[in-house]
């Protein structure tokens, strides 16, 4: 079961993402979509948190089209809550709100094709931690939007590979307590600038008492501390790990690996080759200058 501490920073998580998503996607499109599945999960909390996000956009809805679909087992609940919310907003008829009661695989697709998900910006967050994971085909059904982005959370031990299909930028952390695995959560984007906003929303999240953050990638499960600065030691493994195995690259490369396939920044790999190339742990081409992106680092 979701610890409060966890459901707390799953719900600044979105919220957080939400307020950089929503006015930067209607300032691109004339439609925007937002997607929450599982609404009902947690008493209906981090459904009403975004809802009040989408609302706060009254001043940039006029004239566009703000979207809301939200999927779950039984919204009889917080539907009325929801339309208490939109109406108090002021942003009048262009900010809709779709309940959709039934379960979110067999719901989630079919609201997204009701409402033109298609080639408009489209957010969906799913947290599916207390229950059966989606099937791939749901989390797949938001790819129909450009650019697409995804928030997903799995219970822990679940496994982020069948939901990669159709995400050219894919990143997971684990949320964690304990040694015990924690639940897996899953940031999937068609477009490389929302990864790297989204890397920087999850560390500035505030630190709860005892959650902390898990790469999976990291074969010692190091768990790290919610920070600004976060602990290197995770990273220096994997970029020497991945040096090992896949051999020279540039810093760039690096940094992107980082990005994508770790639960850091770009900036944070910076960081960790200037250490590394200063002890001698690996070497650079070339062997002086600027750390730029085109020097080529090898393992020493």
């Amino acid at each position: 079961m979701t610890s409060s501490s966890i459901a707390a920073i799953k719900r600044e998580l979105l919220v957080r993402h939400l307020e950089a998503w929503a006015p930067a996607a209607l300032h691109r499109a004339r439609r925007v979509i937002y997607a929450h599945g599982y609404a009902d999960a947690d008493g209906g909390a981090p459904v009403e948190a975004a809802m009040r996000v989408l609302a706060e956009q009254s001043d940039l809805v006029r004239g566009r089209e703000l979207i809301m679909v939200a999927t779950g087992a039984d919204l009889g609940a917080i539907d009325p809550r929801l339309k208490t919310i939109q109406a108090e907003s002021g942003a009048g008829t262009g900010l809709a709100v779709h309940t959709i009661s039934g379960g979110t695989d067999g719901r989630l697709p079919v609201g997204l094709k009701a409402v033109g998900a298609q080639r408009v910006p489209v957010l969906g967050f799913l947290d599916a931690a207390e229950g059966e994971p989606p099937a791939p085909a749901t989390t797949a059904a938001l790819t129909a939007g450009k650019p697409a982005e995804m928030l997903l959370v799995l219970p822990p031990g679940a496994s982020a590979e069948p939901y990669r299909a159709g995400w050219p930028l894919f990143t997971q952390v684990e949320l964690a307590e304990s040694d015990d695995p924690g639940e897996l959560l899953i940031y999937a984007t068609t477009a490389g600038k929302s990864l790297e906003g989204f890397k920087e929303a999850l560390w500035a999240v505030d630190e709860f008492a005892g959650v902390r953050y898990r790469d999976p990638g990291d074969p010692e499960r190091h768990l790290i501390d919610i920070s600004l600065t976060p602990h290197p030691g995770p990273l220096r493994r994997e970029l020497l790990a991945h040096l090992t195995e896949a051999g020279p690259a540039t810093v760039t490369e690096l940094r992107t690996y980082a990005l994508t396939e770790t639960v850091y920044r770009a900036a944070d790999a910076t960081r960790v080759l200037h250490t590394l190339v200063d002890a001698g742990t690996v070497t650079r081409r070339p062997s002086t200058g600027r750390l730029g992106g085109d020097v080529v680092i090898s393992v020493a």
